[in-house]
């Protein structure tokens, strides 16, 4: 993918589906397939690059919308569903993508994956747009009537565009093929153990975790980090280590971390209050989950770059597994420590009862700091991809009244979602940089270890 400086388009060229299937009427090269079959056969379907990214955008940005208005706790989205979402869509294309590789074999017990007909014409749009509605029926459809609305309708839709003068049993064919690579991965990841459901007491004593106000939760997801990882490996060499020393001795070096969250909420400068309200990403309806922000700024990036299906899916992929390995990581390290938050620290040692963060408080424990790890291992995924010094424009949310921001680089919007957790009052500093070494060691491994190519 090529690097660009700036980036003024909008996100409508991308979704205008205008792309005419011409290559069906034979004036198509002929390719090799990407399959485990190393025979000689011509593949005679036109390669995943011969379309724009439009199918891959438009699941996206749905995925996108029932994260937003969907309860965490509902789909257990902790990056989950775009981890996933991302390798059903890169394998129901694969089989097009001449000189990739499937990722069955390579990820933490997947196998069994449906293979494309070598000899068979395929419309891979028509593949991804079944596969991703099956995967997000599966997910979100018993969530709402709404939601099942919003899948069947954008399937429709995009079958009705792709299935313009195909020969007849291709979009079938296409379709089922995508259907099969859902329902393989569905059944895979059923076995993660994000479904875990023993009892969880944290420990006490000084310097742990416990709930938080105002509504004082029982803590969220504590063996999140005994999940299966996609990527063997994923998190080698990511572990920050413990937190700082717990104290509440006046000068001590935990009692000046606390103290610099006090004050810091005391003199918050504007655009500090925006930093944090920008990256405050609680799925509260209107805001995106952390790992949906850093999805969003994809489907923006990939609409604007105009790109190909085939390395747009890949992109998804490729991000989508990254936040969800350093999820795990992440969850490891909170639950490994139990760490305090500030506002207990504040409200106790620091002796203000009253205060409170500029943005609520998750429920569990505070180190590493979550979004900090999530964001650096998505804008390394993302300067892998695109650049290091790729500029670009974040409009996410500006539909609910928040201004864009701009950054010279994935790495710096990664760097300022980090110290947000720091200004919105819920993170120590120290936890934010732990979780930004944390994020981006994730991801280089993924990259590393993963053979796309």
């Amino acid at each position: 993918m090529s690097t660009k400086t700036t980036h003024t388009k909008g996100l409508a060229g991308a979704r205008s589906l205008v792309f005419k299937l011409l290559l069906f009427t034979g004036l198509a090269t002929p390719v090799s397939s990407c399959t485990d079959d190393d025979s000689a056969t011509v593949d005679p379907s036109p390669p995943t690059s011969s379309y724009r990214a439009d199918v891959a955008v438009a699941w996206l940005n749905l995925q996108l919308r029932l994260v937003r208005t969907t309860p965490v706790v509902a789909t257990n989205t902790l990056g989950r569903p775009f981890g996933y979402a991302g390798i059903v869509g890169y394998e129901a294309v694969v089989p097009g993508m001449p000189g990739y590789k499937s990722l069955a074999g390579q990820l933490n017990g997947l196998s069994g994956l449906p293979l494309a007909g070598r000899s068979a014409l395929y419309s891979w749009p028509l593949s991804a747009n079944a596969a991703l509605a099956a995967f997000n029926r599966s997910l979100f459809a018993t969530t709402s009537a709404a939601n099942l609305s919003a899948i069947d309708s954008l399937e429709a839709a995009t079958r009705a565009i792709y299935q313009v003068d195909l020969p007849p049993g291709v979009g079938t064919r296409s379709a089922e093929f995508g259907q099969q690579v859902a329902a393989a991965v569905l059944t895979w990841m059923q076995t993660d153990g994000h479904n875990n459901a023993t009892v969880y007491t944290p420990p006490t004593g000084p310097g742990k975790w416990v709930p938080t106000a105002p509504a004082f939760a029982p803590s969220f997801f504590p063996f999140w980090g005994s999940n299966r990882l996609l990527v063997t490996g994923s998190g080698d060499n990511a572990d920050p280590g413990p937190p700082p020393a717990y104290s509440e001795a006046a000068g001590s070096p935990f009692y000046l971390m606390a103290r610099e969250v006090a004050d810091i909420s005391q003199t918050l400068t504007p655009d500090q209050r925006a930093i944090a309200l920008f990256w405050n990403d609680q799925p509260n309806g209107r805001t995106f989950t952390p790992h949906g922000h850093w999805m969003s700024i994809l489907t923006q990036t990939l609409a604007n770059e105009n790109t190909t299906l085939d390395k747009a899916l890949l992109a998804y992929a490729k991000v989508g597994i990254s936040m969800n390995e350093a999820t795990i990581s992440c969850f490891t390290t909170k639950y490994t420590h139990c760490l305090l938050r500030p506002i207990t620290y504040i409200r106790g040692p620091l002796g203000n009862p009253t205060w409170n963060p500029l943005i609520p408080t998750p429920p569990h424990p505070e180190y590493s700091a979550g979004h900090a790890t999530v964001s650096s291992a998505a804008a390394e995924a993302l300067t892998q991809l695109f650049g290091a010094n790729y500029a670009f424009t974040d409009a996410s949310y500006v539909p609910f009244g928040l201004s864009a921001r701009s950054y010279t680089s994935f790495e710096q919007a990664g760097a300022e979602a980090a110290l947000s957790r720091l200004y919105g009052g819920i993170h120590y500093r120290n936890s934010c940089e732990k979780g930004l070494a944390q994020g981006k060691k994730v991801a280089q491994n993924v990259n590393t270890k993963l053979d796309f190519e």
